[in-house]
């Protein structure tokens, strides 16, 4: 595990999918806490009344290490994808020592790196959405955030 940063409010930031979240994450999210380790999960520590995107940013910042668990509807949610944007955003910040740990469950690390089985279906989703955007400025958009997803995902998934 890293060496927690002065700046760093969390040790880790915790990232996955609602289908984790009464099994798998809740149990390593409790052994995280019972082991004295400072933990983000966004159902915990957000404050309700202010705006989601820019505390996740905050809070991925604040922290030392990203443990992103990433399953088979990982890539289904917009929201994920966006969270692991910003969290290989962060590491790769010229002034972050931003760790990232990946955790596979129930899914193999090259269908994430690759987008293939759920990934693929999900992606396949986000292909559907642009083919059917008329609106050229809508699509590059889209394109540009697709694209920007697979890349992280891409990134995220070498860091076993």
């Amino acid at each position: 595990m890293a060496t927690v940063q002065p700046y760093a409010l969390y040790d880790v930031f915790l990232s996955f999918r609602g289908e984790t979240r009464k099994n798998f994450t809740d149990h390593l999210y409790t052994a995280l806490k019972q082991s004295g380790i400072r933990t983000f999960r966004d159902d915990d520590a957000m404050d309700r009344g202010k705006l989601l995107k820019p505390e996740l940013k905050k809070a991925i910042h604040k922290s030392a290490v990203s443990l992103i668990v990433f399953s088979k509807s990982y890539a289904s949610s917009k929201w994920c994808l966006d969270e692991v944007l910003m969290i290989i955003e962060e590491h790769e910040s010229l002034s972050s020592k931003h760790e990232v740990i990946p955790v596979f469950y129930n899914v193999e690390p090259s269908d994430v790196r690759n987008q293939r089985g759920s990934f693929k279906e999900a992606f396949d989703g986000y292909d559907d959405i642009i083919k059917a955007e008329t609106d050229h400025q809508k699509k590059r958009e889209w394109l540009e955030k697709v694209g920007a997803w697979r890349d992280s995902l891409r990134k995220a998934a070498t860091f076993t």
